[in-house]
């Protein structure tokens, strides 16, 4: 079966992922093109996606029709684009590739992803699992509330946290992705505004946008959040959700504050606004300490969790705490679309909840490692930049200077290199001068990641570097 062709993108739309694109030193036509080109390569836009119509993009980029299909033009000699008449113009991949270039399949190293491999216990879980799946062979397996065992072992981790919690207060989800997307569409209604932390997760943008949010950012830095400034937001706004993560936030590494936690709870309560809590990193601290959660302050916050940063993404098992009323809307919403999550897997999370001291244990002495190496790498082969070393999470979100990161994103690849650039954890080409670094990799794969990064911030100053923008990399 062959993939479905992606919708076309709107002009609007298209605007919007755009962000802050034009560059002083390049010509209009080059530097949309480029970004254009940014976007694709970075999956923001899907390989066959059909552009908006010349005339139309340059309506709303207030540009001549000239530019606009001198930009189209400069992509299809470069090979990214293709055009037929009557068809419109459909972005592509060099090599007629769907999905990622053969680059990025190819690179040397991928520092996209803030993630670890599979815990080394995960087999031993697997093998448990199915020695118990008899047990549940008689049932249905469709179960869009999820496994009582798996429900009990949930609840009684909040129970230990000190958050009072029933089974019938969790939803098993298929991943914390899935979790926000149910949430999403049972609390927030088109039209309605959300705030969210800026930076923050790049696809609960992408999740709470396209459930129809207005989004509302929310400014934080590495040291954490302004508590006055999100509470007169929220006073003036008074937006029906808010989404923020609190403990170890991606991409920051931030962690709200123990004497600020009430205070954004009764800011929240106050305005009539639903706190969803997303709580995927919480359990990556490293040397900060516990803190209470949002959920133990309020009997109507949202909790998001999952197991996939600890013990392994591919399981893809999450889950949703919520007030009962809302657990019931959550479910009515699901049923259309989806019919439960995996049994197998279901089984494997409540094993591993049941040895999660001993999960967290291993995690957490990797997190340091790991850390550890890459604020040395950092420290020694970019003197220039100022490091800020977290105390938990899974990267370090370190500012470049007066160095682009989309710049720097083109220039790594040609160095085997993939990384993000920093304006795709914003809104409207935001943070091009912050790159995250993820540590979840071996030290040698950081060093060489490093040194790569390293010729490429070398590189994206020089002549050449502009030059070589629409040039096949090899």
């Amino acid at each position: 079966m062959s993939p479905a062709t992606p919708p076309p993108v709107s002009p609007s739309r298209l605007v919007r992922a755009l962000g802050d694109w034009q560059r002083p030193d390049q010509p209009t036509y080059r530097a949309l093109a480029a970004r254009i080109r940014l976007l694709l390569l970075d999956g923001r836009l899907a390989a066959d996606t059909r552009l908006p119509a010349e005339r139309d993009l340059g309506t709303r980029l207030g540009l001549s029709r000239n530019t606009i299909a001198a930009a189209y033009a400069a992509l299809r000699e470069a090979g990214y684009l293709t055009s037929v008449r009557g068809s419109g113009s459909r972005l592509c991949l060099p090599g007629g590739e769907r999905g990622e270039s053969d680059l990025l399949r190819t690179s040397a190293i991928d520092f996209r992803r803030a993630t670890f491999t599979a815990y080394p216990g995960i087999t031993d879980l697997y093998a448990e699992a199915v020695e118990r799946i008899p047990d549940h062979i008689n049932e249905s397996g469709y179960d869009i509330h999820g496994l009582p065992l798996l429900r009990e072992a949930i609840a009684a981790h909040y129970v230990g946290r000190g958050i009072p919690t029933t089974p019938e207060q969790i939803i098993v989800t298929s991943g914390a992705q899935h979790a926000l997307h149910l949430v999403t569409h049972a609390l927030i209604r088109p039209g309605e505004r959300v705030l969210i932390e800026h930076p923050s997760y790049a696809h609960a943008f992408d999740t709470l946008a396209a459930g129809g949010a207005r989004l509302l950012p929310l400014p934080i830095e590495p040291e954490g959040w302004d508590v006055a400034a999100a509470t007169e937001l929220l006073r003036r706004a008074r937006p029906s959700a808010a989404y923020i993560m609190p403990d170890f936030q991606n991409p920051s590494g931030a962690s709200l504050a123990e004497e600020d936690r009430l205070a954004l709870v009764r800011a929240a309560a106050q305005a009539g606004t639903t706190l969803i809590v997303d709580e995927t990193t919480s359990w990556l601290d490293i040397d900060r300490g516990e803190r209470t959660g949002l959920a133990a302050l309020s009997r109507d916050v949202v909790t998001l969790g999952s197991l996939g940063k600890v013990v392994w993404g591919a399981m893809r098992i999450g889950w949703i705490r919520a007030p009962r009323p809302l657990v019931d809307r959550i479910l009515a919403v699901r049923s259309g679309v989806d019919l439960g999550t995996a049994i197998l897997e279901q089984i494997v999370a409540s094993l591993a909840l049941r040895d999660i001291d001993s999960v967290l244990g291993f995690r957490r002495t990797q997190l340091r490692d790991s850390r550890d190496h890459l604020v040395g790498l950092l420290n020694e082969h970019f003197p220039e930049w100022n490091t800020h070393v977290v105390n938990g999470g899974m990267s370090l979100w370190q500012h470049t200077g007066t160095i682009s990161t989309l710049a720097l994103a083109d220039a790594a690849r040609a160095e085997g290199l993939a990384i993000i650039p920093g304006t795709r954890f914003g809104v409207d080409g935001a943070f091009d001068n912050y790159l995250r670094l993820p540590f979840g990799y071996t030290n040698a794969d950081l060093t060489a990641g490093v040194l790569a990064l390293r010729r490429a911030a070398d590189a994206v100053g020089s002549p050449s570097a502009q030059r070589r923008v629409f040039e096949p990399v090899v």
